[in-house]
């Protein structure tokens, strides 16, 4: 006989059936979503809060912030979905369609928000 491979007990009904109950199933396929693919989900929660973030921060098209501001309102600059080099050689990193780019230049720490442009796939 086999046995579940959650609960470990005898499995009883038909010879092809890999769990003892719908419970067991499920409880068992989410411990396994979990561990295997819990590194993505930080990700892609991540992500999403920095493009909201972003986003709310955004409303003109082209606007300045403080990286305090975001970054204490859960915003992580090390999450991004793509960049985008300019002539002048600034990188500008994206979360989806919101960018943002490290103002070094200015005594307060800023980042300089853009809103992603056609002309930016050339």
């Amino acid at each position: 006989m086999n046995s579940c491979p959650h609960c470990l007990t005898e499995i009883i009904g038909r010879s092809d059936k890999k769990y003892c109950s719908v419970y067991c199933k499920s409880a068992y396929q989410y411990k396994n979503r979990k561990t295997k693919e819990a590194l993505y989900y930080k990700i892609d929660k991540q992500l999403k809060t920095n493009r909201k973030l972003l986003k709310s921060y955004n409303k003109s098209g082209v606007s300045k912030v403080l990286k305090t501001k975001l970054i204490e309102e859960g915003f992580n600059p090390h999450y991004f979905t793509h960049y985008w080099k300019n002539q002048q050689g600034d990188i500008y990193l994206f979360c989806y369609e919101y960018g943002f780019l490290d103002l070094k230049r200015t005594s307060k720490e800023k980042y300089l928000l853009i809103t992603w442009q056609p002309y930016m796939y050339h």
